[in-house]
């Protein structure tokens, strides 16, 4: 949990700077492109992260890394910032992060949509609709579905979550019943 808000900060941080500048969306490229080297150059990111070399000789690797690069100066800095303060294994998860933030500048939000059962296309589309109009933001939607929720549909954005299941539904009528209150 703690990596998840060390993450989070150094995402936040490095967006403020890119509003500053306007250049985030430049660092959220440049971030992704930083994750594709770890992804494809085996060995990469262990070279850096691994405790068990010298804290110099895996600074020197990425400074070399780096300067062989067409990254912003910003980013270079980002960079050693994150090796210095032994973040630099976040890497992946501040990209994550800094994606989300830099969507969001740019007015797209990702929502999220469960169901008890297959949705058509033309459902799908009508609900990417209103929540469009409901936040005035592109959605960008994740789809899924959860026999276990009996019927409705479940939405998430950000952290707004519109529960319409039955599941949920019968659990609250439950509470009621226990209570004694009418239904």
């Amino acid at each position: 949990m703690k990596n998840l808000a060390v993450s989070r900060r150094y995402a936040k941080a490095l967006i403020l700077i890119g509003q500053e500048d306007g250049q985030a969306e430049q660092y959220n490229v440049e971030l992704g492109s930083i994750v594709g080297l770890f992804d494809t150059q085996e060995g990469f990111e262990t070279a850096l992260t691994n405790p068990l070399y010298n804290k110099n000789d895996r600074k020197k690797v990425l400074q070399a890394v780096l300067a062989a690069t067409d990254l912003s100066a910003i980013m270079k800095s980002f960079l050693i910032l994150l090796f210095d303060k032994g973040r630099i294994g976040f890497l992946r998860e501040i990209a994550s992060y800094y994606k989300d933030l830099a969507d969001e500048l740019k007015g797209v939000v990702k929502a999220s949509i469960v169901s008890a059962t297959e949705l058509s296309s033309e459902a799908i589309e009508k609900m990417k609709e209103v929540l469009s109009k409901k936040t005035g933001k592109t959605i960008v939607l994740n789809v899924e579905q959860d026999p276990s929720l009996i019927g409705g549909v479940v939405s998430k954005i950000g952290d707004l979550v519109l529960d319409g299941s039955v599941k949920t539904q019968l659990m609250n009528m439950r509470e009621t019943l226990k209570k004694g209150e009418s239904v």
